[in-house]
């Protein structure tokens, strides 16, 4: 019985994994910016990736849409995701850090013009982007510089990490919502009413409209471009590029894509993300399961079979 309840979400498992966590996380906060990425970097990439499964993960991704690549590169670019992942982890969790880091770095792009215009007439604004780089460094370069910009968070299952996730989440910028019908919501209301909000759009989702993604079907959800039509939103795709000394940013935001059909709009918003991504492969995170091309194939099967010759 109390076994059970071990394994229940909120159980004791989950509150020691949690202490041992803020421990770590404690731990490393304490430490010099460019030391703490190192070891972040570093711990991910040697111990965590591989024992996770995500450094077999990122492989077999990379295999899948560029097959021809040599095994060395692959291994290689799959060791700098890993690397990354372990410094944005951590950087996302020092946000008075992140932010005063940000406010000095410069922003660039396109699509500054058009926001700052739009800013100004109270228009509202909806970013998208990837798992790409640091993904919140723009998001609070901006914040940094007096915008107020909200998102969405996909809670975690261990109750007692989601606290202080959440939390955590809510320092860079309010208002966040949790992901779902109810924080989507949340999210329509806010920029509706002249509200900045944040969407990542590069994950898996069975409902998602099939949109190749370097060069393979990938369900993407079209929920960004529809809010951005239906709010009249400026819709705009921005990057946090890390660059080669591992701590600093280039804050991209580029010119924004105009309102059409949203299939349309998110395949050029994943145009886009496939640029970025190939001229930094390390940068984007390939332990996600973003295509789930067996999956694809059991469904495109089932869906043969009922309609039949």
């Amino acid at each position: 019985m109390s076994d059970t309840r071990d394994r229940e979400r909120g159980g004791r498992r989950d509150w020691l994994s949690d202490r041992v966590l803020r421990g770590f996380i404690a731990a490393a906060l304490a430490l010099p910016a460019g030391l703490r990425g190192r070891l972040m970097g570093g711990l991910v990439s040697r111990v965590i990736a591989p024992l996770a499964g995500y450094r077999a993960r990122a492989l077999e991704n990379l295999g899948h849409v560029w097959p021809e690549m040599p095994e060395t590169e692959r291994r290689a670019i799959a060791r700098q995701v890993a690397d990354n992942a372990g410094r944005t982890m951590i950087e996302n969790y020092d946000i008075p850090g992140l932010l005063a880091r940000m406010k000095d770095t410069p922003i660039r792009g396109e699509g500054l013009a058009a926001m700052d215009r739009a800013r100004a007439e109270g228009r509202p604004i909806l970013f998208v982007t990837g798992h790409f780089g640091n993904f919140e460094a723009p998001r609070a370069a901006l914040v940094a510089r007096g915008w107020r910009i909200g998102g969405l968070y996909r809670p975690m299952a261990n109750p007692y990490f989601n606290a202080h996730y959440a939390a955590n989440m809510h320092a860079l910028s309010d208002p966040v919502f949790e992901q779902g019908r109810r924080g989507t919501m949340g999210l329509l209301k806010h920029i509706r009413d002249g509200g900045m909000g944040v969407l990542l759009f590069d994950v898996y989702d069975s409902a998602g409209v099939p949109i190749d993604f370097l060069g393979q079907p990938a369900p993407t959800l079209t929920s960004a471009a529809e809010i951005a039509v239906r709010t009249g939103a400026l819709f705009v795709p921005f990057f946090g590029i890390r660059k080669a000394d591992g701590v600093s940013f280039d804050a991209v935001f580029e010119a924004p894509i105009p309102h059409g059909d949203p299939a349309e709009m998110m395949t050029e918003a994943t145009r886009r993300l496939e640029a970025r991504i190939r001229e930094h492969p390390g940068q984007w995170f390939w332990i996600h399961r973003r295509w789930k091309w067996r999956r694809q194939a059991r469904q495109r099967a089932r869906a043969a079979a009922t309609t039949g010759p």
